[in-house]
């Protein structure tokens, strides 16, 4: 059986991400988010509550959409893996960091008090993930229509999209939504009187097509 490294965060950015460019194009967008766990102490009956720091790395557009939309207090969902990475410190130890490398991203929320975070144009809810389109990594752009959402209203990468069908897609950003918005399905009734032809040959939706991981890229 093949091992699983899959990571699923909901949590808000304590603080504004920080962009790193590479030589060659490429760029990682780091962000900190923060996770609380709240119970009852059995002894004391008093409310406690624990918050875990997660150090998260984006690349190329989807860490660029992070950097533009993203700020503290910023409430955010992400998918990714972990993964370890050494480094050597200033007196010369040899130290290892673990962070999250975020393959898809959803903005659950604006920031509060923050102006301009998160635009007024349904950016909030939309899920953004690495989709292969020819270059480097873009980012897949779903609002999904009257699919039933996943994680939270997302979208996650299908394995098998390749075997879906191409229609309705547009190149660039995945889905064009206002494809998928509330069309009528082609034989269904368009009077009042009118029978329905044929429902069962109505084409299959259209699937994204599957996330890619960049490899490493080291800190």
């Amino acid at each position: 059986m093949r091992g699983v490294n899959k990571v699923i965060i909901v949590g808000n950015l304590g603080s504004d991400p920080e962009v790193k460019q590479f030589a060659n194009g490429g760029s990682v967008t780091r962000i900190a988010v923060a996770t609380s766990e709240q119970w009852n102490d059995k002894q004391t009956g008093e409310r406690r509550e624990q918050t875990e720091w997660h150090r998260i790395s984006l690349f190329n557009k989807l860490g660029e959409i992070a950097a533009q939309y993203l700020r503290k207090g910023s409430q955010v969902y992400i998918e990714g893996s972990l993964r370890t990475s050494k480094y050597t410190d200033q007196n010369g130890v040899e130290r290892y960091a673990t962070e999250i490398r975020a393959d898809q991203m959803q903005m659950l929320g604006t920031a509060g008090g923050v102006q301009g975070g998160i635009p007024n144009n349904n950016t909030a809810g939309t899920t953004y993930q690495n989709q292969p389109q020819g270059g480097y990594n873009q980012v897949g752009y779903n609002q999904g229509g009257n699919q039933a959402p996943n994680h939270f209203g997302g979208y996650p990468n299908q394995n098998n999209a390749q075997a879906a069908p191409q229609a309705g897609q547009n190149a660039g950003f995945g889905n064009n939504p206002f494809m998928n918005g509330n069309q009528a399905p082609q034989g269904a009734n368009t009077g009042n009187n009118q029978p329905a032809q044929n429902p069962q040959q109505n084409p299959a939706m259209a699937m994204p097509k599957p996330g890619a991981v960049d490899d490493d890229i080291p800190f």
